[in-house]
């Protein structure tokens, strides 16, 4: 299928917060209890629509474990978007945040959107870390925030395609350049036959309720 621009994403984070979960949940609409460790990376894609575009988000899911921590930062290049995720239930994911956040800006475009996720929402009565933190991690970082749930899909759709809608706000006002695809971005056969997208359906980010 035809899209506009392609946006190149990068999942991070501890293992074990639901990395592999969210991008199962927005590729696929489904939640798979029981996931091996990611070893290395695992990829999936998934097309959207901003402002009447389609978008072809190309979504990489690395491995948590401090092991693979050389393989994650070659792939923090070229990369227009981050996912970081922690646990809500488990405090030293939160904790290691810092951490994840200071690699990412080392090897990554000082543009790349980054998209702060609270996973695990569902599970309130196990709740370690309060949504007001991760709310003040993201202020004191410039990073957007949500929490969500990979297994009752709470904000998963509006984590990834917000965070979409951003880098799409900043191609818009010149802070990316679409024709560099270091940027983690790609210019799609679609921006040559303008037109073609006003008649998709559009994907609705509002349509699921706040999560917690």
């Amino acid at each position: 299928m035809a899209y506009a621009y392609l946006f190149k994403y990068i999942i991070i984070g501890d293992t074990g917060v639901g990395k592999s979960c969210l991008l199962l949940q927005f590729t696929d609409k489904r939640f798979q209890p029981v996931h091996d460790l990611t070893i290395g990376v695992e990829f999936g894609a998934r097309m959207i629509t901003i402002d009447g575009k389609q978008i072809k988000l190309q979504i990489w899911d690395t491995a948590g474990q401090e092991s693979f921590r050389s393989i994650t930062r070659s792939y923090y290049r070229g990369a227009a978007g981050a996912l970081l995720v922690y646990d809500i239930t488990q405090r030293h994911t939160f904790n290691h945040l810092t951490s994840w956040l200071e690699d990412a800006r080392q090897h990554s475009n000082s543009n790349m959107v980054i998209m702060l996720i609270g996973n695990k929402c569902d599970l309130f009565a196990r709740r370690e870390v309060q949504k007001e933190e991760g709310e003040a991690f993201a202020r004191e970082h410039g990073l957007i925030f949500m929490e969500t749930s990979a297994k009752t899909a709470a904000n998963v759709e509006e984590a990834f395609i917000n965070t979409a809608r951003e880098i799409y706000t900043k191609i818009q006002e010149g802070v990316f350049d679409p024709t560099n695809e270091v940027n983690g971005i790609k210019i799609g056969p679609q921006n040559s036959n303008s037109g073609t997208a006003a008649n998709r359906p559009s994907t609705n980010a509002n349509e699921k309720s706040g999560c917690c």
